[in-house]
């Protein structure tokens, strides 16, 4: 049995295990804000340059659930290492591209390598820290995987305003190369136990399938009107097919890729049905904020990532406290009491106006930051609490796969598709009620025409439709905020569903 590290060798240890996961998290967000430069410079339409997300998003979602398996099969340490280094190699492959079709292919498998990094840098996290320490090393991690995406829109934003868009993926080659290098040194004698069972390749292509559908089905359904387009209906189809077959398939199997056998554990399946609907709201505001401030108010890329940063500002300062001291409480009361703090920020937001300065958007952020900063961890250690220690990171596996590809990808499509509906509705009720037979609206029409003889009729009205445009749209952004206000609030009973556990450890090392 090989001793913990200690001080500062433990503290770079965490830290090079953390900046594995920090690349593969930014870079789900990084490239967002770059796509319409992307696509300008690799001369294809900007709803084109939109693969770029869907790849990587659907590639990293079909390996996701496979982790377990595949760190059985090629060990833990060996596995988070290639995973890094391919993902800087397939970074430098991304920003060197000189088209679309080979940029989507590199994202394609820059996805797919990366699908691993979340649960295996939690697992190993905690493997390689003494019990004492393994609860702030949870909460650095936790930091990492929530504070990420926020950063991605000011890091893309910056680099690609003041470098060029490849920037944004050439950055991950030092960050990769040092994680890799340091994770290897510090971990190389301490592999994890190989078991090499057969891998079941109709499972495997029937969840690929599937979940490649889906995923493609969920980023591209708003551009293509979703089931008025007959490819999305199609993608329904196979999706649904496929995903049927998969489960009764795999329900039969000896060596399940997917071992569906978790949610006969109570916490596992409440604990996945709560993160998943949470990061469904979180990422509703997420979404719709910066959209929101960019088009309807004038903000740039850049300054709507400010806008919506502070965020991460309590979980940067807490995450760390939170998992030292997580055995000290019980996790039900910490879960419950983040839906209180992103509720009260929610029900903040819902008095925004269209004069609300860049200070009360950034308050607003910074309340649900605590949200964010009481929320994640707790949860998933209340989900993953007593899950044995060999299957750890096959239930990890899964529960992120859950997360990010329902709570994360289809929240996203669900906030944008509602976001626009409910700016339809309160156009046409703002448009019914402005008539000219309103003072107000005879006085507007007064004031424009002695303003300037050149505002005509069809100006004016235009104009007058322009202001109920970007009213519209903040009253959908306020019902956004009152929805997810009340449904956190309405989470808050199920928590108590969950049996009361003590944070667990992920699976250590055989070196161990």
């Amino acid at each position: 049995m090989k001793p913990y590290y200690t001080g500062g060798l433990l503290v770079l240890l965490n830290v090079a295990l953390g900046l594995g996961t920090f690349i593969q998290v930014l870079d789900t967000s990084i490239a967002n804000v770059a796509i319409p430069y992307i696509a300008g410079n690799l001369s294809v339409s900007a709803d084109q340059g939109t693969w770029v997300i869907t790849s990587f998003a659907a590639s990293n979602a079909i390996v996701l659930p496979l982790t377990g398996w595949l760190s059985d099969y090629f060990g833990s340490v060996k596995l988070f290492v290639w995973s890094v280094l391919l993902f800087a190699f397939f970074s430098f492959l991304c920003g060197f591209s000189s088209s679309l079709t080979m940029l989507v292919i590199c994202r394609v498998f820059q996805g797919a390598v990366a699908g691993t990094l979340i649960p295996l840098s939690q697992s190993l996290l905690t493997a390689s820290n003494p019990p004492e320490k393994q609860g702030s090393a949870l909460g650095f991690w936790a930091m990492i995987v929530v504070v990420a995406p926020v950063m991605g829109p000011i890091v893309g934003g910056y680099l690609t305003d003041e470098y060029s868009w490849p920037w944004i993926f050439y950055i991950n080659i030092p960050i990769g190369i040092f994680s890799a290098g340091a994770v290897w040194y510090f971990l190389k004698d301490r592999e994890s136990e190989i078991v090499r069972n057969p891998i079941d390749w109709t499972g495997l292509a029937l969840l690929s399938v599937g979940v490649g559908s889906l995923q493609v089905l969920l980023d591209k359904g708003k551009d293509l009107d979703w089931f008025e387009s007959n490819a999305i209906i199609a993608l329904t189809v196979i999706t649904c097919i496929s995903l049927a077959y998969f489960a009764i398939w795999t329900y039969f199997q000896k060596f399940p890729i997917v071992d569906f056998s978790f949610f006969k554990n109570r916490n596992f399946a409440i604990g996945c049905v709560l993160i998943t609907v949470s990061f469904m709201l979180y990422f509703s505001s997420a979404v719709t904020m910066p959209l929101w401030l960019q088009t309807e108010q004038g903000y740039t890329p850049f300054w709507a990532g400010v806008a919506i940063a502070p965020v991460g500002i309590p979980a940067l300062f807490l995450a760390t406290t939170i998992g030292k001291n997580l055995n000290r409480v019980d996790l039900r009361l910490v879960s419950a009491m983040s839906f209180v703090f992103f509720s009260a920020g929610f029900f903040y937001q819902t008095y925004f106006t269209t004069q609300v300065d860049l200070v009360t958007i950034m308050l607003s952020r910074f309340y649900q930051g605590f949200g964010i900063a009481f929320f994640f961890l707790p949860l998933v250690q209340l989900s993953l609490g007593n899950i044995p220690k060999e299957r750890y990171a096959s239930a990890a596996g899964i529960f992120h796969f859950v997360r990010i590809l329902v709570g994360s990808g289809f929240g996203t499509s669900l906030s944008i598709v509602l976001w626009s509906r409910l700016e339809i509705f309160h156009h046409a009720r703002l448009s019914e009620l402005d008539t000219i037979y309103r003072p107000i609206t005879d006085q507007f029409y007064d004031y424009m025409y002695n303003f300037s003889n050149i505002f005509t009729m069809p100006v004016v009205n235009r104009i007058l439709d322009q202001e109920i445009e970007q009213q519209a749209y903040l009253l959908s952004i306020n019902d956004l905020a009152w929805l997810s206000a009340w449904l956190f609030l309405l989470l808050i009973p199920f928590v108590y569903f969950c049996k009361s556990v003590k944070p667990t450890t992920a699976p250590a090392p055989a070196a161990h």
